[in-house]
């Protein structure tokens, strides 16, 4: 069991802009401690100033405080602002809740967190703390579609906005899973679990078309995230391993090494997101544009729905 990350220096907390019952305050500076930093406001124009003057990087809305006529404001922040992540809170189910939640969920707000169950305050936890890694995987699928799309893979572009038509076929598929899966996943077991399908499998439908084996394309993503972490030079060997999941910093070196072949000071100081996405392609991509016809990971109806 690899010990928990060290604490981020106080410019990487996650900065989060809050309109909560003074019970829900109290809650999420204690679950947050070391991980947010929180700024309380009373109304909903007050979050929004944090937004648009790039204070806030999350929104946390307490169901129990949104007042129907704040509502258009909320959606203008959701439209506005699609990078900063809006958080409905549910702590208390009392006779508005229900019109509150509907009220949000038209307004644009697709994450709802509800803290009366177990577990709930540390999914809000997790929803909150800042990953900047994740960017670098949005880059990349949008990327990887259109190079796909070059190759009439992808028939309707406008499909990536939602679910692909058959026709698209598996090779989006796989990398929409890939860059989706949580930073936890980090065996080739678990990439294959998450399509539903035996390893042994999962594995031969690389090998049955000259494809690079799974953990190539799990050791490459992961590495991007690495990158796109080191970007900030204030986060260690150590920190960013940990918080990628990795044994230990050796072992995160390691990966640099037999992955990319050079040491990890030169990866951290020469390899940032963007190069590490066009490395992907370049590597794991382009090269097989033609084989990705081919390409069912595993049988479309062993997919699992989200």
């Amino acid at each position: 069991m690899c010990p928990p990350p060290p604490p981020p220096p106080a410019s990487r907390l996650s900065s989060v802009s809050t309109m909560l019952t003074l019970y829900e305050r109290s809650r999420i500076d204690a679950v947050g401690e070391g991980q947010i930093a929180t700024v309380h406001r009373d109304s909903i124009h007050e979050v929004l100033r944090d937004v648009r003057e790039r204070r806030a990087r999350a929104v946390v809305v307490s169901v129990a405080r949104c007042r129907p006529d704040e509502s258009r404001q909320v959606a203008r922040m959701v439209r506005d602002y699609p990078s900063v992540r809006t958080v409905a809170l549910l702590t208390d189910a009392g006779a508005q809740a229900p019109h509150a939640v509907l009220s949000l969920g038209q307004s644009g707000v697709r994450h709802l967190i509800d803290a009366r169950r177990p577990g709930g305050w540390q999914a809000l936890r997790e929803a909150l703390v800042q990953d900047d890694s994740a960017d670098v995987l949005r880059r990349a699928a949008a990327l990887v579609a259109r190079d796909l799309a070059s190759t009439g893979l992808i028939t309707r572009f406008d499909a990536l906005q939602g679910e692909p038509t058959e026709e698209v076929d598996e090779a989006w598929r796989f990398f929409d899973t890939l860059f989706s899966l949580p930073v936890t996943t980090t065996t080739v077991t678990e990439l294959a679990r998450a399509f539903g399908a035996a390893l042994t499998t999962f594995m031969s439908r690389f090998h049955r078309i000259a494809l690079p084996q799974p953990k190539r394309y799990l050791d490459m993503t992961r590495l991007m995230r690495a990158a796109a972490l080191f970007e900030s030079h204030t986060l260690s060997l150590r920190h960013v391993a940990f918080s990628l999941y990795y044994s230990s910093p050796q072992a995160l070196a390691r990966s640099i090494e037999s992955t990319l072949g050079v040491k990890s000071l030169v990866f951290r100081n020469e390899y940032d997101g963007a190069t590490m996405v066009d490395v992907f392609r370049q590597r794991l991509v382009l090269p097989y544009l033609h084989a990705y016809p081919r390409f069912p990971p595993v049988p479309r109806k062993a997919y699992k729905e989200p």
